[in-house]
């Protein structure tokens, strides 16, 4: 990938989706299926592969993927166009199962994320190691800074933070 091809696809996601709050269900699940797939590779290999993943994922639908069979774990195995690791694909499916769990409790995975905020970054890890699958600590930091709950996303020198704040993110209502 070009120089000029790569900042813009990291300068898109800084600009548009980092930091930013997100409500809907499966736009949230959908960036935890994210982070999770981005451990121990770079940001812009998943950046690059969003579009594969939001295919081969049912567009990040919750209903759809905790219905997946042991058919459709193979075919995310052998799928080219995502991260193919057995560990990471059974996260999101299981993840999944989870995540319809909290909605009929809570209403939605959004709301589940506002019931229990505030909480400290370890407070967090903490909860999300007892719910969900394959979510360690820089895994549950990016998610919930990516979505507007942890602050850090953008320093306060960044033009995008105001932006952001505008937007009224969770880390910012304290």
């Amino acid at each position: 990938m070009q120089s000029e091809e790569r900042r813009t696809l990291h300068k898109n996601y800084h600009d548009n989706h980092y930091g930013f709050p997100i409500y809907d269900d499966n736009e949230l699940f959908g960036r935890l299926i994210l982070e999770i797939n981005q451990a121990g590779l770079s940001w812009e290999t998943i950046l690059k592969k969003e579009h594969s993943f939001r295919n081969a994922y049912s567009n990040f639908n919750i209903k759809k993927i905790a219905a997946y069979t042991e058919t459709d774990r193979e075919r995310l195995l052998t799928d080219a166009g995502i991260i193919r690791n057995k560990l990471k694909v059974n996260a999101a499916i299981e993840n999944a199962k989870t995540i319809l769990v909290l909605q009929k409790e809570y209403g939605s995975f959004a709301n589940w994320l506002e019931y229990h905020h505030p909480k400290s970054k370890e407070e967090w890890i903490k909860l999300f190691g007892i719910t969900l699958r394959f979510t360690g600590g820089e895994i549950v930091n990016e998610f919930l800074m990516s979505i507007g709950y942890l602050p850090g996303a953008h320093s306060e020198g960044c033009i995008i933070h105001k932006k952001v704040l505008k937007q009224n993110p969770m880390w910012a209502r304290l």
